[in-house]
């Protein structure tokens, strides 16, 4: 194998210029093996990453230590950190493969911040972007899912994407390097591993150059995608704002399904929740879709997008020597005096109450079916949800909405409307001021 290949496509694609410190992921694959001896070839000062997932009992232990062995032999600066993989997929609600993803690319982030590393080198290489880009076909993908994995994404360097795993091996045979084998990447459980053990080799014996095909296929829609991209940001720009989505303009741009889908994926939603999503553009509102991450709501003429929380509390207390609250609102609270210099600032997100009509600990919660108050400034009760409607509430803000409560009786619809009931009167001698901040 050629090294001058490597290094005319690092230089090809601006990945390293020269004088760089680099952090090198190695797992103790041929791959990152590979990777780790070629740059350090390269006189690139390299500092090591190893990540135990722990996920494979005592061989993640071995590869562990057998990457410590690595960096004594090239004398290189290592970091390990050891994750509970599967803790965190569970807690986040995601699969295991993004939950090591996650955790991988935020550490190798830190790290680089910490030693004031320019770059993260990870051994990618051309049979990893074929998989990809099948994958991501077998699960539905827009254009960009189709144009292979990209040499360089923020900090993030793949200098091996120009190789394929019998050239890192040929490489390495002709070194006489040794690396460590992930049992399971013979296992055909997981989606990729049977891309790569039954998928691949059956499309070769249809044409043997298969991988080349796709890859040279990919490198053409990535240059189409460029252009595309452009015409998708000015499209963004007029109809997508605080994460919510105009409907009656997406539909007067050409192909909406596509641009929704170049909108919505980065969220999480793949081709196939898009198709449902823009299917329900006819539908009546209050239709819910879910990503892992994501819900995204339609709500009259506009989708909106909401990030899932980690936790639910439905309410909590507010004590009488409470001065702050900061979860899961932050309010301040205050007894005031009032005298002359005294004012009320007309702001929804500022109550001012009489404190003697207030009955401590207050409560804060969420609302009910059923629930009533009588707004500021008015005699008769009103329902809440009917205040929902007349004001336009989608059912988000709806979820997002607390009520300030002294027993049972509503006295703040939290950043919206005041109780009547509680209202500052000329016999009034101590003001209860909440702000939200």
């Amino acid at each position: 194998m050629d090294i001058r290949k490597i290094e005319h496509y690092i230089v090809a694609n601006n990945l390293l210029q020269g004088g760089e410190k680099v952090i090198v992921g190695v797992s103790g694959g041929a791959d990152s093996v590979a990777l780790l001896d070629i740059l350090h070839s390269f006189k690139i000062e390299c500092i090591v990453a190893h990540c135990n997932f722990h996920l494979r009992g005592e061989e993640s232990n071995r590869d562990a230590f057998f990457v410590e062995e690595l960096c004594k032999k090239y004398n290189l600066k290592y970091e390990r950190i050891d994750f509970d993989t599967e803790a965190h997929a569970e807690i986040n609600g995601i699969s295991i493969e993004m939950a090591a993803r996650e955790l991988r690319y935020n550490w190798f982030e830190q790290i680089r911040i910490v030693h004031l590393a320019d770059k993260i080198a990870v051994a990618h290489h051309r049979d990893d972007s074929v998989e990809t880009i099948l994958l991501n076909l077998i699960r539905g993908t827009g254009i960009r899912g189709v144009t292979g994995i990209a040499p360089m994404n923020g900090n993030i360097i793949r200098p091996l994407l120009c190789m394929s795993r019998d050239e890192i091996i040929e490489y390495l045979n002709d070194r006489k390097l040794t690396y460590v084998d992930d049992s399971t990447n013979n296992e055909d459980l997981y989606t990729r591993n049977k891309i790569r053990l039954n998928i691949i080799p059956l499309l070769e014996t249809i044409n043997p150059s298969a991988k080349e095909s796709i890859i040279r296929t990919a490198e053409h829609l990535s240059q189409v995608n460029t252009i595309y991209q452009l015409y998708i940001e000015q499209v963004k720009k007029d109809i997508f704002e605080n994460k919510t989505i105009d409907i009656n303009k997406l539909i007067r741009y050409a192909e909406p399904e596509a641009v929704l889908f170049e909108i919505l994926s980065p969220y999480g939603f793949n081709s196939a929740s898009v198709r449902q999503i823009f299917e329900s553009i006819i539908s009546q509102s209050g239709k819910i879709f879910h990503s892992e991450r994501y819900s995204l709501l339609k709500d009259r003429t506009f989708f909106i997008l909401k990030k899932k929380g980690n936790m639910s509390i439905d309410s909590f207390t507010i004590r009488h020597d409470n001065e702050t609250i900061n979860y899961p609102i932050k309010l301040k609270i205050e007894k005031i005096l009032p005298d002359d210099n005294f004012f009320i600032e007309k702001n929804p997100a500022i109550l001012y109450a009489d404190f003697n009509t207030i009955n401590f600990p207050l409560t804060i919660r969420k609302w009910e079916k059923g629930d009533w108050f009588i707004p500021f400034g008015m005699k008769g009760k009103k329902k809440v949800s009917d205040y929902f409607t007349d004001n336009k509430f989608n059912l988000f803000d709806k979820e997002d909405t607390w009520l300030l409560c002294s027993g049972d009786n509503i006295v703040w619809i939290v950043g919206e409307r005041a109780d009547d009931r509680f209202k500052i009167t000329k016999n009034t001698t101590e003001i209860l001021k909440i702000t939200m901040y």
